[in-house]
């Protein structure tokens, strides 16, 4: 066959002949390549998952080296500019734009059902005064599968959908009620007369008088969690599927999901930049603070990504949007040492060789200060907009036939076997 790679094991001499399919071949198929026949076979070794497929999906499209990111074959810059997070969403779950009616009809479904059963605010008063939000949001996510017994039937795709639009109308309203309850303020329930985005600053910032979103503010947020609903086969992404192929119940799977966007390396990155571009202080610093990154000194966060090694094309959107944001909040003087950052790095061979370009949260932590979001809540805000990927690679995986539980291999290092010492003659 030409589709296939021949290979030769050295040990034996004997050659093999293995079918390469969507440019990959099956780890299994080299298990038939033993030493001799007492042998295991062949196995690959890849941690992280470097260059490792795990599945096939049809939803999110990454080239990184050209810097290239769709949803459903929809350019991101196209979606960030014409489209809103819920017809977003309804793209990601269901492959197509919707219809007027159909978009009509799916926000509706999802505004009215954002409240949550009054127990959860019970359930969140037993966290201490400063819990993590995003701690009081994994949390939540788990107990709430405690409250829909029947979402464990996950095999019934009408039962699956009943609960991905569930999560997706009320995951903003309970990382609202951990920041409420973070700030000692009383719980604001969801308003079904505004914009998803909308409802979500209402339930956050809503103080003794009305509280009524500015538009800018709206539509900002609304396009970051465009930008973040989807992003392939990430950690957290990972963590949906790899749970969630026990057949266990999607709330479950999420709070593991959203437990592994905790994580700095992961949902905390934009936070480190943040406190990064803190540390420099000014612009005038930045030169210095470059040095120091080459000398290995300090880390430049915010630049440089597993995946793309071109600009991250989020990155430009998000560039643009801070100051659609600083037109209503006021400039945020950390702009001033990230523009300067970005010029000097992206001018400097030392990182352009490498391909360290700004990612997408080199600029979001300076667009959540300026919203006046707190640091911890950075990664609520990562979780939010991620719910739909999340749960639209979970549905995508129980339609697949080739789905069954995540169970990797290992390479084995420890001790042969050896016989057990009773305690009083151990020396």
């Amino acid at each position: 066959m030409t589709n296939s790679l021949t290979i030769t094991d050295n040990r034996t001499g004997k050659t093999y002949e293995l079918p390469i399919v969507d440019g990959t071949i099956r780890a299994l198929d080299l298990r038939q390549i033993k030493a001799d026949a007492e042998d295991f076979g062949l196995m690959t070794h890849d941690p992280g998952f470097n260059n490792t497929s795990s599945c096939r999906s049809s939803i999110t499209y990454i080239d990184g080296d050209a810097g290239i990111l769709r949803y459903r074959g929809y350019p991101i810059e196209q979606l960030a500019d014409s489209s809103s997070y819920l017809e977003t969403a309804y793209l990601i779950l269901n492959g197509e734009l919707p219809t007027k009616p159909q978009l009509d009809a799916w926000v509706h479904e999802i505004t009215h059902r954002t409240m949550v059963h009054e127990n959860i605010k019970k359930l969140m008063d037993g966290f201490h005064f400063d819990a993590h939000p995003m701690g009081m949001l994994i949390s939540t996510l788990s107990a709430m599968s405690t409250f829909y017994p029947q979402a464990k039937n996950v095999k019934d795709p009408a039962m699956r959908r009943l609960q991905i639009a569930r999560l997706i109308a009320k995951v903003p309203t309970i990382s609202a009620y951990a920041y409420r309850k973070r700030m000692g303020l009383p719980y604001v329930y969801p308003d079904n007369s505004l914009s998803y985005t909308g409802n979500f600053l209402k339930m956050m910032f809503q103080r003794a008088d009305p509280y009524i979103p500015d538009p800018i503010m709206e539509k900002a947020l609304d396009v970051l969690f465009v930008l973040h609903a989807d992003h392939e086969q990430n950690c957290g992404t990972n963590a949906m599927r790899s749970v969630g192929s026990s057949n266990v119940d999607p709330y479950s799977a999420m709070a593991g999901a959203a437990a592994a966007l905790y994580g700095p390396l992961h949902g905390g990155a934009n936070e480190q930049v943040l406190r990064m571009l803190q540390e420099i202080g000014s612009a005038s610093n930045v030169a210095d603070y470059i040095r120091r990154v080459k000398n290995r000194e300090v880390l430049l966060m915010g630049f440089g990504h597993r995946v793309y090694k071109n600009y991250d094309p989020r990155a430009a959107i998000v560039k643009q949007l801070a100051y659609d944001v600083f037109e209503v909040v006021g400039r945020n003087p950390m702009i001033d040492i990230a523009l300067e950052l970005e010029k000097i790095a992206l001018e400097d061979d030392y990182f352009v060789s490498r391909k360290l370009y700004p990612n997408v949260d080199f600029y979001t932590g300076i667009i959540y200060q300026a919203m006046k979001f707190p640091v911890d809540m950075f990664p609520v805000l990562f979780a939010i907009p991620r719910t739909v990927g999340w749960l639209a690679q979970w549905d995508e995986m129980h339609n697949d036939k080739e789905t069954s539980i995540a169970r990797p291999r290992q390479i084995y290092t420890g001790y042969d076997a050896r016989d057990f010492v009773p305690v009083e003659k151990r020396g």
